[in-house]
């Protein structure tokens, strides 16, 4: 009886220690961490895999998730910088770093990042006028994140993002909005129209101030042209008249029958080329004409010597002799073709 007794004794002494081995033994999965408090004060944090604490002395407080984490920000409203009532909500992403510090620093974490959150969110958009809170939304959040990670840092945790998912203004003045933007497109269609026919305008008359003066350039190179070409013909004229009155000087009668009947054949080209005349009526003799015409003929032998010398002659007596006999020719068979003839 007294062996029984003892086995049983010890059979309860192992089961007891079985029964305390396992209560000392942790296994903790990973992405979290859990505290370990001896007669409740915090002593050390336990990681993911195997782990052992004494039992009945240390217990496990906190059993902290580790991971990264999201917490939906409700709809609230935010009163602007011009005073626009705007509804917004949004997300924010944390990860806690240091266990202890997020269980025993702060009671309700979630809570409390939700708080912190939103009041950063009211002071952030609340600093914005309405224009600049709709365009810049990546600057809200930039503000947001350091400022809500700065306030969230005692805590143990790392504010990893916090994005604004919709920012929602009432419904009137989203209208007025609309007509805005309507009425700000009108104007710069407006404005790119006016300097557009701005530009056509000073293209225009850009060509023509260009046009006028080629034009002018032109008008002046023409008129210098046709002053040279008068200025040469002046010049052929007086030189002419020079040696016309040089031959006559020197008694030669046949350069003023060919001067005669040069000025005579052009009178009576111009005649016949007046517009306002159209039948000319005058006493004209054909033998005048020619008799003129005679008197060139014999200038230009006496310029070009046809050999009117006798032959074996004397050439001085010839050059003295002809210019009296053709002289006496062409004078006897010169007339004024606006005498009257005799008989008529």
């Amino acid at each position: 009886m007294e062996f029984a007794g003892l086995d049983i004794v010890v059979i309860a002494l192992v089961v007891l220690v079985v029964l305390i081995l396992f209560a000392g033994i942790k296994t903790i999965p990973q992405g979290y961490q859990y505290t370990v408090e001896r007669f409740g004060r915090y002593t050390r944090t336990l990681q993911p895999g195997l782990n052992l604490i004494i039992p009945f002395i240390d217990r496990i407080g906190a059993k902290m998730n580790v991971m990264e984490q999201v917490l939906d920000i409700p709809t609230q409203e935010v009163i602007t910088r011009d005073n626009a009532s705007v509804s917004a909500d949004g997300v924010a992403f944390y990860q806690i770093l240091n266990p202890a510090q997020a269980a025993y620093q702060v009671a309700n974490l979630e809570n409390a990042i939700l708080n912190l959150t939103m009041t950063n969110i009211r002071s952030v958009m609340g600093s914005m006028d309405l224009d600049e809170l709709l365009s810049n939304r990546d600057v809200i959040n930039d503000k947001l994140l350091r400022v809500v990670d700065e306030a969230a840092n005692p805590w143990g945790i790392k504010i990893t993002r916090v994005e604004i998912k919709d920012i929602a203004p009432p419904k009137d003045l989203v209208d007025s909005m609309g007509r805005q933007m309507k009425a700000e497109r009108e104007k710069r269609a407006q404005v790119l129209e006016a300097e557009g026919a701005r530009n056509a305008q000073i293209l225009r008359a850009e060509g023509a101030k260009q046009s006028a003066i080629l034009e002018a350039e032109g008008q002046r190179e023409a008129a210098f042209r046709d002053a040279e070409a008068r200025e040469r013909l002046a010049e052929a004229e007086a030189k002419a008249t020079k040696m016309v009155s040089e031959a006559i000087a020197a008694g030669d009668v046949q350069a003023i029958n060919y001067f005669v009947a040069q000025k005579y054949t052009e009178a009576m080209a111009a005649i016949g080329k007046a517009p306002n005349s159209k039948i000319v009526l005058m006493p004209m003799e054909a033998s005048s004409l020619i008799g003129s015409l005679g008197g060139i003929g014999a200038i230009a032998k006496e310029v070009f010597g046809n050999g009117n010398a006798p032959a074996g002659g004397n050439p001085q007596r010839a050059r003295q002799t002809t210019p009296a006999t053709t002289t006496t020719a062409a004078t006897s068979s010169f007339r004024n073709p606006f005498d009257t003839p005799q008989g008529s």
